[in-house]
């Protein structure tokens, strides 16, 4: 009974692993992207022939890539809405949305450092890097140091 119950875990903790990365490109499912254009069509499924759910129209948009289906990405958007999109249509730019009202960017990664600019909700910016809770980002012209907490996409893939 005790093997047959060790073979169980060594087979589901191997099945767990494999489900952590794409069958298409072997890279890790959960990986943050962005959208390449600024019209993007959103599927019910992998394929053309799947109705379009809804069209994403803002470029730059951070994405979640949960799956893969040949030359298709299952997406993931901030509110937690998933679909299918062309693997056209992605790119490897990391970028973050801001989901907390009026934050502040600042000049350094603290709270006493002289402010840069304050982010609106939904607001998105290109993705430098992060460090100890804090990213750096550039919106617009603004370039300056944001909490981590604050975005949706920052969180390391």
């Amino acid at each position: 009974m005790r093997f047959w119950l060790m073979v169980f875990v060594v087979v589901f903790s191997g099945l767990a692993h494999a489900a952590e990365v794409g069958e298409v490109t072997g890279m890790p499912l959960g990986r943050y992207a962005s959208l390449k254009s600024a019209e993007v069509n959103v599927r019910t499924g992998p394929g053309t022939r799947y109705p379009i759910l809804w069209v994403f129209q803002r470029a730059q948009m951070p994405v979640q890539i949960v799956g893969e289906y040949e030359h298709w990405r299952k997406i993931r958007d901030f509110e937690g809405t998933e679909g299918w999109v062309h693997k056209a249509m992605v790119s490897g730019n990391r970028t973050a949305i801001v989901i907390q009202d009026g934050f502040t960017m600042r000049r350094a990664p603290s709270e006493q450092s002289p402010p840069v600019a304050r982010l609106s909700p939904t607001v998105v910016g290109t993705l430098e890097t992060c460090e100890n809770g804090w990213c750096l980002m550039q919106v617009k012209t603004f370039t300056g140091w944001v909490k981590e907490t604050y975005l949706w996409g920052a969180l390391k893939s």
